[in-house]
């Protein structure tokens, strides 16, 4: 299909003055074609160190990811943020589904469009996953050799939170069969129905005990704040069935052989926190969170820094997992800035 790209601004922050904005595309190798927002700084020229963003899982170029990117083109980057496959903007049928290999795929397609773009400088590429994609993008860096750096910010496991569910509540053999014949069940009501059922995005309105982590996503993806018509979360949400690719699969095996430098960043007070500590102790081959119940604001790592090597995990001090997406308060893009230059050797 051709795509329809909308030449308004409608991203959910305001525009830098600071920076040039364009839309581009590019092809996957399945021949899917991505929409990305390139964002390059006004005040740089020549070949510029560039960065690949995307997430979080089930939002668009619109919200977070192109916060970051647009942040990141007034520092001296060339930033791009796309929209996964079958959502947002890009292209792919069947609308709203998700699979790892396909998340792998969108990143190094966008790797390859910035490798052959004359104004960037190639051997200083970066990818950064934000929530979910934050879990993708440290995948990507399993089988990625061209990019010299990783962040993953707030991040989520996305198979395991599928698999085990929230705080690994539900990993046993009964639960996991109950949610395959769930999906199964509903492959076999789509067929019929010729459509797809939705999952829904975030609830609204909220329960009365919802949680608090619930209470932070309503707060961004229902309200101004956040809040865009083509985000998944903020309106219907993913395919039901679309699950089961999340489920039957676990990311970050090969996580240990990652050579190049990684950032995790997580907030002290975020829900998640436990998907960085673990993926940390994956990374570095550390053993802290083996045989800890995962729960809200788990804790195994210090507020601040901890690094092992070129791997470094950095809590921010009373940020929630929500914080990450829009909170320049919270979000360090010091922090950011400094580890993308070390990196690059700027």
């Amino acid at each position: 299909m051709t795509l329809q790209l909308t030449d308004e601004w409608d991203k959910v922050f305001p525009k830098s003055n600071k920076v040039n904005h364009r839309k581009v595309t590019f092809n996957n190798h399945f021949g899917i074609e991505i929409a990305a927002d390139l964002y390059e700084p006004k005040s740089v020229s020549g070949q510029l160190p560039a960065v690949v963003i995307c997430g979080p899982y089930g939002a668009v170029k619109e919200q977070s990811s192109g916060l970051y990117a647009q942040e990141l083109a007034e520092r001296g980057f060339l930033a791009i943020a796309f929209d996964p496959s079958f959502t947002g903007e890009s292209d792919g049928e069947t609308r709203y589904m998700t699979s790892p290999d396909l998340n792998v795929e969108d990143y190094q397609a966008a790797v390859d469009y910035l490798s052959n773009l004359d104004e960037v400088d190639s051997d200083k590429l970066a990818i950064i996953g934000i929530c979910g994609w934050g879990g993708m993008a440290l995948q990507a860096a399993c089988l990625e050799t061209r990019v010299k750096a990783v962040i993953a910010s707030t991040m989520y496991d996305m198979t395991r939170v599928a698999g085990n569910g929230y705080f690994d509540a539900d990993n046993n053999k009964e639960a996991r069969k109950n949610a395959r014949i769930a999906i199964n069940n509903q492959r076999t009501e789509d067929y019929k129905n010729g459509e797809y059922k939705l999952a829904g995005g975030v609830v609204d309105p909220l329960p009365d005990n919802a949680p608090q982590f619930l209470k932070d996503y309503h707060e961004y993806y229902k309200t101004p704040r956040g809040y865009h018509e083509r985000s998944l979360n903020s309106s219907g949400g993913w395919t039901v069935q679309t699950n089961g690719s999340l489920v039957n699969t676990r990311i970050l095996t090969y996580a240990n052989e990652i050579e190049m430098p990684v950032l995790i960043i997580h907030g002290e007070k975020a829900h998640s926190r436990y998907n960085s500590e673990t993926a940390f102790d994956i990374i570095t081959g550390e053993t802290k969170t083996k045989n800890v119940v995962p729960e809200p604001y788990t804790g195994v790592y210090p507020v601040g820094s901890t690094k092992i090597g070129n791997k470094e995990l950095y809590i921010v001090e009373g940020a929630s997992h929500v914080d990450l997406y829009d909170n320049l308060d919270k979000i360090p893009f010091d922090k950011i800035e400094s580890f993308l230059k070390e990196s690059f050797e700027v």
